[in-house]
C-alpha cells in the first residue's frame, strides 16, 4: 500500500489525477468552470481570463504539493506566462488572422521565441516553464472530446478512410524520415503530425516518447505554416480535378493538419464538402488514442531492448506514459458512460481548457528554444522529410477518398 501511494505522488500519476479533477468539475459544475474568452474587448472577458488563471494556478499548486515540489518563484512566473498565453489568444482571435487559419499555439511559440532570442529568458521566469506538465494534463482532458458514438453517427466511411490513410502515411513518413537521416525521435513526432491530426498528434507523440521540446516546436511550426497555403490550394485543385463535394471534402479533411483550416477550406467548396471534411478529420482525431497507445508500447519495448532488459509486462507498464491511460479512460468514459448530448456539452468546456493548457505549454517551449537551434542546418533533413511525407499524404489520401467517398459511397447507395 505504501508503494501504491508513492506511485500516485509521481508526476506521471499526478498529471492523471489533475486531469481527472478537471473532468469531474466540468461535469458537476459546468456553469462555474472558467474559460478562455473568445474575445478580449470587455471587462467581463478580462475577469474570465483571470478566473481561468487562478483555476489553473490552483491545479499547479495542488499537483506540486502532492509531488512534494517547491513552489518558490512559481506563482509570479506562472502569472507572466499565462498573460503571454492570453496574448497569443488575442492575436489568434483577430478576424484577419482567423481567416488565414493560424491557431493560438502558433503565436504562443512565436511570442516565447521572440523573448528567448531577443532578450533571453530571465531566471525568475523559469520556475513555471514546465511545458510537458501542461501538455500532458491537456491531453488527458482532450480524451473527453473523442466520442466514438458521435463519429459512428457521422459515418463509417470516414473511419474507413482514416484507418487506411493514417497507418499508411505514418509508416511512409517514418520510413522516409529515417532514409533521410532524421533521428528516431524527430521521425516519430513528424510521422504522427502528418498522418493523424497535426498539432494534437505531435504533442501527444512527443509526450509519449519524452521528446525534445525544440524538435516538437519545429514540427508544430511546419504543420501550422504548411496548413495555410494548403487551405487555399486544396479547394482549387479539387475544382481543377472535377471532384464531387464528398470526395473533395474527404480529401481536404484527410490532408490538412489543423481542424480550423479544414473547416475553412471545406467551406470554400460548399456545405457538403465542409461537413465531409470535418467528419474525416474527426475520425482521424479518434485514432489519436490508438496511435498513442501503439507508439507507447513500441517506445517502451525499444527502451528495454536498448538497455538489454527483458521486456516484461511490468517493465513496459512502468515505462508506459500514464497520461495516455488517462486520455483513453476519459475517451471511453465520455463515450459510453454519458449520453451524447451531455458528453458534447462537457466536451466544449474541456476542449477550451485543453487549448488553454496547450497555449501555456507552447509559450514555455518558445521560452526554452533558440532560433539558432530551430533554423540550424540539422533541421534541413526534417524539413525535406516533412514536405515529402505531406506530398505522399496528399496523393494517397486523394486515391483513398475517391475509392471510399466516390466508388464505395455510390455502391452502398
Amino acid at each position: 500500500m505504501k508503494n501504491f501511494f508513492k506511485q500516485l505522488r509521481t508526476e506521471d500519476w499526478t498529471i492523471v489525477i489533475m486531469g481527472a479533477i478537471v473532468l469531474i468539475l466540468s461535469m458537476l459544475i459546468p456553469d462555474l468552470m472558467p474559460r478562455m474568452p473568445k474575445t478580449f474587448d470587455s471587462v467581463e472577458s478580462l475577469v474570465g481570463a483571470g478566473a481561468l488563471m487562478l483555476f489553473i494556478l490552483a491545479i499547479i499548486v495542488v499537483a506540486y504539493l502532492i509531488m512534494g515540489r517547491t513552489l518558490r518563484g512559481m506563482i509570479l512566473s506562472f502569472v507572466v506566462i499565462f498573460v503571454l498565453a492570453v496574448l497569443s489568444n488575442v492575436v489568434a482571435a483577430i478576424p484577419v488572422v482567423k481567416e488565414f487559419g493560424f491557431e493560438s499555439v502558433f503565436f504562443a511559440v512565436i511570442i516565447g521565441l521572440l523573448i528567448s532570442n531577443l532578450w533571453r529568458t530571465p531566471a525568475w521566469l523559469k520556475p513555471a516553464i514546465q511545458s510537458e506538465f501542461y501538455i500532458k494534463i491537456g491531453i488527458v482532458c482532450l480524451g473527453s472530446t473523442i466520442l466514438f458514438e458521435q463519429i459512428a453517427q457521422q459515418g463509417a466511411l470516414g473511419i474507413i478512410q482514416s484507418l487506411v490513410v493514417v497507418f499508411t502515411v505514418w509508416y511512409f513518413a517514418f520510413w522516409v524520415s529515417k532514409k533521410m537521416g532524421v533521428d528516431d525521435e524527430m521521425s516519430t513526432i513528424l510521422a504522427s503530425s502528418v498522418s493523424i491530426c497535426g498539432v494534437s498528434a505531435a504533442i501527444a507523440t512527443s509526450g509519449v516518447i519524452n521528446g525534445d521540446n525544440k524538435k516538437l516546436s519545429y514540427v508544430i511550426s511546419l504543420v501550422l505554416v504548411c496548413a495555410v497555403p494548403m487551405m487555399y490550394l486544396m479547394p482549387w485543385l479539387a475544382n481543377i480535378l472535377g471532384l464531387d463535394s464528398y470526395v473533395a471534402g474527404a480529401w481536404i479533411g484527410g490532408t490538412i493538419d489543423t481542424t480550423g483550416a479544414v473547416a475553412a477550406s471545406g467551406t470554400m467548396i460548399d456545405d457538403v464538402a465542409a461537413q465531409t471534411s470535418i467528419i474525416v478529420k474527426s475520425s482521424q482525431n479518434v485514432l489519436l488514442g490508438v496511435a498513442a497507445f501503439v507508439i507507447s508500447i513500441m517506445w517502451s519495448y525499444r527502451g528495454t531492448v536498448a538497455k538489454s532488459e527483458r521486456p516484461t509486462l511490468r517493465i513496459i507498464w512502468d515505462r508506459f506514459p500514464k497520461f495516455v491511460v488517462g486520455f483513453i479512460l476519459a475517451s471511453l468514459f465520455f463515450s459510453f458512460c454519458l449520453d451524447l448530448d451531455t458528453a458534447k456539452a462537457v466536451g466544449k468546456i474541456t476542449k477550451g481548457f485543453t487549448n488553454s493548457m496547450f497555449s501555456i505549454a507552447f509559450i514555455c517551449i518558445g521560452l526554452e528554444t533558440r532560433f539558432a537551434d530551430i533554423f540550424s542546418g540539422e533541421n534541413r533533413k526534417p524539413l525535406k522529410a516533412f514536405l515529402t511525407a505531406q506530398t505522399f499524404n496528399v496523393v494517397v489520401t486523394l486515391v483513398v477518398a475517391y475509392v471510399v467517398f466516390g466508388v464505395l459511397r455510390q455502391f452502398l447507395g
